[in-house]
């Protein structure tokens, strides 16, 4: 990213609109001076800034040419002691867009420049106060929209990922110093690295990145949410159960079977946990072109769904008719977990119907439209993603070029066991050894290109 990190750099840290509150923050060699040239104290007196403590909070006024723009309350970070590792200042000011937008003008007249996305957590980087996994997980921990995402996100901000894989590096480096020594002393034939502990080391290393690995598939669905596919015969009430999950309108309704005919999704948080919902077109044969299309898109979600809700009538199906739906259905289910939903249920009605569906003891009985035994579903669905049990302190993958990186130094690593095994020369141990440590570095950021660095940098708002 082609910045110059000793620019003074300035933008809008809180959301654009009108607030009670918004901030401007600046940072770089100039960020208090460039306040202070218009800081004055509540009795309109020119005060200095530069004299106060870092971390301290200044209440005062704004006056440019005899104008008074703003009453402000500025906090001062001195030195390293702030979040970019330079000089900052955060100026509090009135929300009014009118009043942001004039203070951010007169910075950027007194010589300031407007921050790129990124850019304030991108200097954070350069000058140690996060490392590149930290440093992402601060834009997971903005995007987090339930209480598990939001945990983890301050998990891996807080350094619980990054610490994890120093270790892991650190006891690379220290075999792969010794491989190299003996490559110095090779005309010698000096053994310096055990191989027997080596061997060991390797075993133990492969052990934990296989685990983070496997952590991903908990990991993309705590970020991205658990995807559910409602799915069901036409005019089941996929729709109706949808909106009532979600208490909005959000699918058409009508009494019309095949109304579907696209997947719909839309998301929300159950205790804490986020649950992406996927109404999908109504199963069956047709002749419409346009329908055989969203049957397929559904059989498409069906396959790629963690949790697939079965809805259907249950004044249109027997207990046979049900056995039948669900064998064609297992055929494209795999590893989803299966929640078997009758609908249209009248509290009177309930005795008979399970007793015509007894051998579904797993059945789950409600009214979509009256919004009656809703949660049993939600209830079915924590029971199946329980995120009150997850524990947190766990380090859990959540960013698919993190996996990325620890899959390519898996297999690395999987060439020094075969090595060690047979006897492969130190040279070609100490070449798979770099590659792993390489890959490692990827994700810390201890091995960085620009390209991979522009590329995630600029995914963040403008501000952070």
């Amino acid at each position: 990213m082609k910045f110059n990190p000793n620019d003074t750099i300035v933008a809008l840290a809180t959301a654009h609109g009108s607030a009670a509150i918004a901030i401007i923050r600046l940072s770089g060699p100039t960020a208090i001076a460039t306040v202070d040239g218009f800081f004055h104290n509540r009795s309109l007196k020119k005060t200095s800034l530069l004299n106060k403590a870092s971390h301290s909070a200044n209440f005062g006024l704004l006056i440019h040419q005899g104008i008074l723009l703003d009453e402000v309350l500025v906090t001062i970070f001195k030195g390293s002691n702030s979040y970019t590792g330079q000089e900052s200042a955060e100026v509090a000011c009135h929300g009014s867009p009118f009043i942001q937008q004039q203070l951010l003008q007169l910075f950027l007249n007194a010589g300031a420049r407007m921050a790129q996305p990124g850019e304030f957590t991108l200097r954070a980087f350069l000058n140690g106060k996060l490392d590149l996994s930290q440093a992402e997980a601060v834009a997971d921990l903005i995007a987090s929209n339930s209480a598990v995402s939001h945990q983890v996100a301050m998990q891996q901000m807080r350094g619980g990922f990054s610490s994890k894989i120093k270790v892991l590096r650190d006891n690379l480096i220290n075999f792969a110093s010794l491989l190299e020594l003996e490559l110095d002393f090779s005309e010698e034939d000096v053994e310096f690295a055990n191989r027997a502990d080596l061997t060991h080391l390797i075993s133990s290393i492969q052990k934990v990145i296989h685990t983070l690995i496997n952590s991903f598939d908990l990991g993309n669905v705590i970020k991205n949410g658990i995807p559910v596919a409602i799915v069901g015969k036409p005019n089941a009430g996929k729709s109706t159960l949808l909106n009532a999950l979600l208490n909005d309108d959000r699918a058409i309704v009508s009494e019309i079977p095949g109304t579907t005919r696209d997947t719909i999704e839309d998301e929300i948080s159950i205790e804490g946990v986020l649950f992406r919902f996927i109404d999908t077109a109504g199963l069956r044969a047709s002749s419409d072109v346009i329908e055989q299309i969203g049957v397929e898109r559904a059989y498409e979600v069906i396959r790629k769904s963690a949790i697939i809700i079965y809805l259907f009538d249950a004044h249109d199906l027997s207990s046979g008719d049900l056995k039948l739906e669900l064998t064609q259905l297992n055929e494209h289910l795999g590893s989803s977990q299966l929640i078997l939903v009758a609908n249209k249920i009248d509290t009177e009605e309930l005795t008979y119907l399970q007793d015509e569906f007894n051998e579904f003891p797993e059945l789950l009985y409600i009214s979509a439209k009256e919004k009656r035994n809703l949660h049993h579903v939600t209830n079915k669905l924590i029971s199946i993603f329980d995120g009150r049990s997850l524990d947190t302190s766990d380090t859990i993958v959540t960013n698919a070029r993190h996996v990325s990186s620890l899959r390519n130094a898996a297999t690395a690593l999987q060439n020094v066991h075969e090595g060690l095994i047979n006897n492969i020369a130190s040279d070609f141990l100490a070449l798979d050894i770099r590659y792993a440590l390489e890959e490692l570095g990827h994700i810390t950021g201890e091995v960085n290109n620009e390209d991979l660095l522009e590329n995630i940098f600029m995914k963040f708002c403008i501000g952070k």
